[in-house]
């Protein structure tokens, strides 16, 4: 399938985007699943990895009595799902040049780059600690203080329409925030590992690539949002799939989203 190339339009320095179709999303699901398949020691491996970490801080949190933040810490991993795929975008670098994969690509990634990808995450931090602190307020506003008990947060809270108030605001602001984070993380990580650039120029290109393709880029959301979704509802087990998919997948849509350098 041919991609048009858009030119920049107002930096010199900026890199410039394809043109994509509503068939892409599916084609980087299929090329994400060969890399998986072709790095399965060493994807499964770590997403396993990223299960026993999210089941260790939400049992910490539970012995705690501060389950209440773990749905919002769930909402979050999506958040920082961008910096936490790091070692499988170098995975998929790896195998697109058919070079041996090693087991801390995740450190490698991070070497190679590392003031860049620093930016990156500490705006990412910040969107999440903002998320956070959005909740806590509208808990202190609404609840009083308190939290609703653990064994029925989730209904209390969502479902039984008395605090239709707190629901909505916290829908509205953790959508608001991750329509921001996916914007300017889409592709900025995968680029600032292959590529000698800024942060800044990457999170421009990527906010870019998504405004200017904001209708494939939006089903590519949506599908992030459903997978990621299955591995944090079946109880993490399914993110040892999951995101070893979405993340060799999101390597193939930075590849078709900014042309090769020559």
């Amino acid at each position: 399938m041919e991609q048009t190339t858009v030119a920049a339009d107002v930096h010199v320095e900026d890199i410039t985007v394809n043109q994509i179709s509503l068939s892409h999303p599916w084609e980087w699901l299929e090329k994400g699943w060969r890399d998986m398949m072709n790095a399965r020691r060493y994807s499964f491996t770590y997403g396993a990895v990223i299960v026993l970490i999210s089941g260790l801080m939400t049992l910490g949190l539970t012995g705690e009595g501060l389950f209440y933040i773990v749905p919002f810490l769930a909402a979050g991993f999506y958040l920082l799902a961008p910096i936490i795929g790091l070692g499988l975008y170098q995975m998929s670098a790896h195998l697109e040049r058919s070079e041996p994969i090693k087991f801390c690509s995740a450190l490698e990634a991070w070497r190679s780059n590392q003031a860049q990808l620093g930016v990156i995450t500490a705006g990412l931090l910040i969107i999440m600690q903002f998320w956070m602190m959005s909740n806590f307020v509208l808990f202190a506003l609404l609840f009083n203080g308190m939290h609703p008990p653990l064994e029925n947060f989730f209904g209390a809270v969502f479902l039984s329409g008395q605090h239709n108030a707190f629901a909505f605001a916290s829908l509205a602001v953790g959508f608001t925030l991750a329509w921001v984070a996916y914007a300017i993380s889409a592709i900025s990580v995968p680029m600032l590992i292959d590529r000698k650039v800024d942060g800044f120029t990457a999170i421009r290109t990527s906010v870019r690539a998504v405004t200017q393709n904001w209708a494939p880029m939006a089903l590519w959301a949506v599908l992030i949002v459903f997978f990621i979704g299955l591995g944090l509802v079946t109880f993490y087990i399914g993110l040892a799939i999951a995101m070893p998919l979405v993340g060799h997948a999101t390597w193939h849509a930075y590849r078709d989203l900014v042309p090769a350098e020559h």
